[in-house]
């Protein structure tokens, strides 16, 4: 089992930078690809990033591309999602991920995390 905690959320406004973090426990972190997806209201859940065991490759939907970082310390067993230049269009639920397999588009992790929310004003 693998258990992982977001942290970072908030309320900020439009072209403003917010950094969420992913604390991961449990198995072995580095043993896992990391991603990030989103869920705005009555909308489905998006892919937004994901990170290989290593942190050397990366991967990014177009919506976020040139925006948004996605970043590992596997050291802290952490991932991290730097989020730059964000519109109020950004506004959702942020879930962290885990998935023994790297995929450019994560689309079905193993593990979730509980979320947290990030909102954008205008």
């Amino acid at each position: 089992q693998v258990q992982l905690v977001e942290s970072g959320g908030g309320l900020v406004q439009a072209g403003g930078s917010l950094r969420l973090s992913c604390a991961a426990s449990g198995r072995t972190f580095s043993s896992y690809a990391m991603g990030w997806f989103r869920q705005a209201p009555g909308k489905e859940r998006e892919f937004v990033a994901t990170v290989s065991w290593s942190g050397g490759s990366t991967y990014y939907a177009d919506s976020v591309k040139g925006r948004f970082t996605i970043s590992r310390d596997n050291a802290k067993n952490t991932v991290y999602l730097q989020m730059n230049s964000l519109k109020p269009e950004d506004t959702a639920v942020y879930y962290c991920a885990a998935d023994s397999i790297l995929r450019a588009t994560m689309t079905n992790p193993d593990y979730w995390g509980q979320g947290t929310q990030v909102t954008v004003s205008s």
